[in-house]
């Protein structure tokens, strides 16, 4: 009997020694861990890709406000305005930026208005990625300040800002002012 225990013990000693089974375990423990690797790869590329399609909308939106803008460039001083009637039926994302004016009096601070104006406040333009961006635009007066920062009395000049946004997200702000002395 004595030898019967002693060959078992021998036997449960050699098992325990095996590495039948390890191999599997070490196979799941490996696999795991490069699926997590695969998973972080793959997460990395997704935000890459989102960055790379916002750089593009911002892209495309800034050439959007550029070619707005040049248009503006190209006209005489005494053309560029809107109607008070155009500003006043503009939305409340348009009345809601930190760049409208009310219609007024044409005095600083306020919205620049003419009679008549072939310019919309609020436009939707196709850009060249075949997405649609709201263009908003605006005009108001400025004081002419010194280079203390006093105004000059009785002089101002056209500001013009344009506000493109894809949604509701603002994607490019251009200000640029227009002085009556220049003649633009």
């Amino acid at each position: 009997m004595k030898t019967s225990v002693l060959l078992r013990t021998r036997q449960l000693r050699a098992r325990s020694r095996e590495e039948g089974g390890f191999g599997l375990i070490e196979l799941l423990i490996a696999m795991t861990v490069m699926l997590i690797g695969i998973f972080a790869i793959f997460a990395m590329f997704e935000s890459g890709i989102h960055q790379i399609r916002r750089a593009s909308d911002v892209t495309t939106a800034a050439a959007i406000g550029d070619s707005q803008m040049e248009q503006f460039r190209a006209v005489k001083y005494d053309v560029i305005g809107l109607t008070s009637a155009a500003i006043g039926a503009a939305d409340p994302t348009y009345t809601g930026d930190t760049a409208y004016r009310a219609p007024g009096t044409n005095l600083p601070n306020q919205a620049v208005t003419l009679a008549s104006s072939s310019y919309s406040p609020v436009q939707t333009i196709t850009g060249a990625d075949g997405r649609s961006y709201r263009v908003d635009t605006f005009i108001t007066w400025q004081s002419v300040q010194t280079s203390g920062g006093t105004p000059y009395a009785g002089r101002a000049v056209k500001l013009v800002t344009i506000v493109v946004r894809k949604g509701s997200t603002t994607m490019v702000r251009i200000a640029s002012s227009f002085d009556q002395s220049t003649g633009q």
